[in-house]
C-alpha cells in the first residue's frame, strides 16, 4: 500500500472522471457553478430542451425540470392572503417537564402528499421559496415553432471537464456544425457562453425567458402567471443590456454583455440575443445581480475558491472581465483558472493502483462528489437537498442535513467552503432563542425546514427532530481541527455555547440519568406517529454526550471556566436500549422499525467511540442491519453511515461493500447525481456523506489503527494527501 505522502497527479485523477455524453439522458444533465450560483444545461450547452429533463410529479403536482438557474440569494414569496403565523399550527404536547408547545401541522403528510392542510399551513411551508432566475436556451425564431426539439440536434457530444469547470457541447443543427462552451465565473453569478456555428447567420438565436415563482414542492418556475411579474430592458448601451426583473417586491437584474450582439425584448418575459448579420461566433456573458430587496437576498460569502464575496448587493454594472470584446471567453478563462486552483488545493484520494474493480467506481464517485458539493453546497446558506440544480421542499433547506452536505469540506482540507454557511446560524439565533424560551428551554433551538429567514415550517416531523441541534458544534469542531485558531474559536463560540445551553436544558433528569424526550422524532423518521411518546434514540443519546463534551472543550480552549451543568448532563446520559444483543432505535415501543435510516449506527460511525456505546453490541447491530433492512426505504446518506460504522469496527471489506451496495437509493448516475426517486433526481447528502466516509477510511480517526488507510482493505493501494483525520 502506498504512503499517504505519495504525490498524486491531480489533473489526471480528476480528468479521468470527466462526464462524457453522446445521447440525451434525462436523468443526468450537467451543471456549472460556484457554490453561490448554478446553471444546469442540456446537450446544447444551454437550456434549450427543458421538457426533456423533467422532475417527476410528487403528490400529483405538475412536473418541474432539472434545468434550473438558481442562486443563494434568489428567493420569492407569493403575497399572503392574510396574516399567517405558526400559532395556528401550534399544539401542546405532554413532556416530563409539563406541557410544551410545538409547531405541528393540522393537516398531514401521507406518502409525500400534503393532505387537509389549510391555506395558512401551505403558505408557511411554501414561502419563501427558491426562485428559478431564468432560462437560457437556443431558439429558431424564424420558424413556426421556435423551440428546439431533440430531433433538431444531430450527433451530439458533450464533455464536462471537471478540471476547468467548463462544458463543451458539439452537435449539428439545421445542417450546420455547432460548438458551444459554457462556464460559470468562480466568484460571480456570471455565465459565459461561446457559440461557434454558421447557423448563427441562418437564424439561430438565444432566448432568455423569465418565470414567476412557484409554491410547488419541486418546481421553481411558474410559467402560467405572466401578469404577476415584470420584465423590461431597463438600460441599453454599447456592448451591455440590463434587464430589470420585479416579482412581488423582490427584484434582480440580468446584464448581457458582448460585442456583435443584437438584443431585443420579444415578449412579455422574453429577450432574444442574435448575432449581427454575417457573424458565426456569439461570445457573450450573462450576469445575474441581486437587487438586495424583498425576498431576493443580498449575496453572502462563498464560492469555490473560498474567497469572500461582498455582503452587500453588487452593482448592476457588468464586471470588468465581461466588458471585453469576448465576454464569454473571459468567463471561461476565469473558470479554468478557478477550478484548477480548487483541485490543486485541499485533499485528493487516488485509487488507480488498486486491482479491485470496486476501486475505480469509488474513485469516480469521490471525484464527482467533490465537484457537485463545491458548486451546490459551499455557499452562504445551508443547501437544499437538491442544491442549486432544482427545487425540493420548495428550495427550503433542512438543517439536519447540513452535516451531510458540508462536514467533508473540513476533512478534505477545504474549510473555507464550510465556513460561509456555518456563519448563517448566527443570523437566526434570535428566532431560535425565542423558540427555546417559548418551550421552557435555555439557549437556542435550531429549526428544521427553513428559508434564509430561519422561520420554521409547519410539520408533523420536522419540528420534533433533535439531531440537528448538535450539528453546529460538530461542524465548528471539524473546522477548528482543520485550521485551529483562536479567531475561529471566538467567532463560533456564541453559536456553540448557545447550542450546548439548549441541549443541556432539553435533557431531563430521572432516577436513571439524563434522558431525551418525549416528544421527539429521531433521525429515523419512521416514528412520526409515536412522536408524543418516543424517547432516548440511540444516536441522539451518544450525540448529546459527545457534543456537550466538545462544547466544554471549547470553553477550556478559550480559557473560560467549565460549565458544570453541561458536564453533568454529558456524564449522566442514560445508555441506549439494548434488545437481543443489538441497539434499538428508541427505548419505548415499537423499539426498532426496519425502515428509513438505520440511524442507531451513527452512534459509532458518524461519531467516534463514546462512553455510551459498546463496540461489540454495535458490531452485532451492523450485522443485523445488513442482513435485514428495507433498503427501498433508505436514503443516499445511509450507505456512507454503514461504511463509517464498518470502518470504525475494523471491517474495511464491509465498509467498501457498503459504499457500493446495490440498492436503488445508492445509485450514482454518470453525472455524479445520487438519484433517489423521480421527485428527487439528485440528493447531495449522499455525495457529501460519501466524501466524509472516504476521508475517514483513508486518513483514519482519533485513537484508530495507525496503519495507512485503515478503513480500506489491506490489499488496496490507497494514495492520499491533504486529508484531515476524523474525530
Amino acid at each position: 500500500m502506498r504512503s499517504q505522502h505519495t504525490a498524486i497527479d491531480r489533473q489526471s485523477l480528476v480528468r479521468r472522471h470527466n462526464v462524457h455524453q453522446q445521447s440525451l439522458d434525462p436523468r443526468s444533465p450537467v451543471s456549472v457553478g460556484n457554490g453561490e450560483f448554478c446553471f444546469t444545461l442540456d446537450l446544447t450547452g444551454m437550456q434549450s430542451m427543458p421538457g426533456r429533463y423533467p422532475v417527476g410529479a410528487r403528490s400529483e403536482l405538475p412536473p418541474g425540470t432539472l434545468l434550473g438557474t438558481q442562486s443563494q440569494w434568489g428567493w420569492h414569496a407569493v403575497p399572503a392572503d392574510g396574516e399567517y403565523s405558526l400559532a395556528g399550527s401550534t399544539v401542546t404536547y405532554d413532556s416530563p417537564r409539563g406541557p410544551v408547545p410545538y409547531v405541528d401541522m393540522v393537516g398531514d403528510i401521507v406518502d409525500g402528499r400534503e393532505t387537509d392542510t389549510s391555506r395558512a399551513e401551505t403558505w408557511l411551508r411554501a414561502n419563501p421559496h427558491r426562485l428559478d432566475l431564468g432560462r437560457i436556451g437556443f431558439s429558431l425564431p424564424d420558424r413556426d415553432n421556435p423551440d428546439i426539439q431533440a430531433a433538431d440536434i444531430v450527433d451530439p457530444r458533450q464533455i464536462l471537464d471537471l478540471w476547468t469547470g467548463t462544458a463543451t457541447s458539439t452537435f449539428a443543427l439545421s445542417g450546420h456544425p455547432a460548438h458551444v462552451t459554457t462556464a460559470c465565473h468562480p466568484e460571480q453569478d456570471l455565465l459565459g457562453f461561446r457559440i461557434e456555428s454558421a447557423a448563427l447567420d441562418q437564424g439561430l438565436a438565444v432566448t432568455l425567458a423569465f418565470p414567476y415563482g412557484s409554491e410547488a414542492w419541486h418546481n421553481a418556475a411558474d410559467w402560467d402567471q405572466p401578469a404577476a411579474h415584470s420584465t423590461r430592458v431597463a438600460e441599453a448601451e454599447p456592448q451591455r443590456w440590463v434587464i430589470q426583473r420585479d416579482l412581488d417586491g423582490s427584484g434582480y437584474q440580468v446584464a448581457i454583455t458582448g460585442t456583435g450582439l443584437v438584443v431585443e425584448q420579444t415578449g412579455r418575459h422574453e429577450v432574444l440575443i442574435r448575432a449581427e448579420p454575417g457573424q458565426e461566433v456569439l461570445d457573450f456573458a450573462v450576469h445575474f445581480v441581486s437587487a438586495g430587496q424583498g425576498d431576493c437576498l443580498p449575496r453572502g460569502t462563498g464560492g469555490i475558491s473560498g474567497i469572500g464575496k461582498p455582503a452587500t448587493p453588487e452593482p448592476a454594472a457588468a464586471p470588468a472581465a465581461a466588458t471585453a470584446a469576448e465576454a464569454g471567453t473571459a468567463v471561461i478563462d476565469a473558470s479554468r483558472q478557478g477550478w484548477a486552483t480548487f483541485w490543486k488545493s485541499g485533499a485528493a484520494v487516488d485509487l488507480s493502483g488498486t486491482a479491485d474493480p470496486r476501486a475505480l467506481e469509488v474513485e469516480r464517485r469521490t471525484v464527482l462528489s467533490q465537484y457537485l458539493t463545491a458548486i451546490n453546497c459551499s455557499g452562504s446558506l445551508p443547501p437544499q437537498e437538491t442544491g442549486l440544480v432544482c427545487n425540493s421542499w420548495r428550495g427550503r433547506f433542512h438543517l439536519e442535513m447540513h452535516w451531510w452536505h458540508a462536514a467533508h469540506f473540513a476533512t478534505w482540507n477545504r474549510t473555507a467552503l464550510l465556513l460561509p454557511a456555518l456563519r448563517w446560524y448566527a443570523t437566526v439565533m434570535d428566532s431560535g432563542r425565542q423558540t427555546a424560551k417559548d418551550q421552557g428551554f435555555d439557549g437556542v433551538r435550531w429549526p428544521k425546514q427553513v428559508g434564509p429567514d430561519g422561520r420554521e415550517s409547519p410539520s408533523p416531523i420536522g419540528t420534533f427532530l433533535i439531531w440537528q441541534q448538535p450539528h453546529p458544534i460538530h461542524l465548528a469542531e471539524l473546522a477548528y481541527r482543520a485550521e485551529p485558531s483562536r479567531e475561529l474559536l471566538a467567532e463560533f463560540a456564541e453559536v456553540v455555547f448557545a447550542t450546548a445551553d439548549f441541549m443541556a436544558s432539553f435533557a431531563h433528569p430521572t432516577a436513571r440519568g439524563f434522558e431525551l424526550g418525549p416528544p421527539l422524532v429521531p433521525a429515523q423518521e419512521s416514528y412520526e406517529s409515536v412522536r408524543g411518546t418516543a424517547s432516548n434514540p440511540t444516536f441522539e443519546l451518544a450525540y448529546w454526550q459527545w457534543a456537550l463534551r466538545l462544547a466544554s472543550a471549547w470553553r477550556e480552549r478559550l480559557g473560560l471556566p467549565p460549565r458544570e451543568d453541561w458536564e453533568a448532563v454529558a456524564a449522566g446520559m442514560v445508555p441506549p436500549k439494548v434488545m437481543d444483543g443489538t441497539y434499538a432505535a428508541i427505548d419505548v415501543e415499537p423499539f426498532t422499525i426496519r425502515t428509513d435510516h438505520p440511524s442507531m449506527l451513527c452512534a459509532l460511525g458518524v461519531l467516534p467511540q463514546t462512553g455510551l456505546v459498546d463496540p461489540a453490541i454495535m458490531r452485532a447491530t451492523l450485522r443485523e442491519v445488513l442482513a435485514d433492512w428495507d433498503w427501498d426505504s433508505t436514503w443516499g446518506w445511509d450507505y456512507p453511515v454503514l461504511a463509517m460504522t464498518a470502518a470504525r469496527l475494523d471491517d474495511p471489506e464491509a465498509a467498501v461493500d457498503a459504499l457500493l451496495l446495490d440498492a436503488g437509493k445508492n445509485l450514482i448516475l454518470p453525472n455524479g447525481h445520487n438519484r433517489q426517486t423521480d421527485s428527487l433526481p439528485l440528493y447531495l447528502p449522499g455525495n457529501g456523506g460519501l466524501l466524509a466516509a472516504v476521508a475517514l477510511m483513508a486518513a483514519g480517526w482519533d485513537d484508530g489503527p495507525e496503519r495507512s488507510a485503515p478503513g480500506f482493505p489491506a490489499d488496496w493501494d490507497v494514495a492520499w494527501e491533504g486529508l484531515v483525520r476524523s474525530p
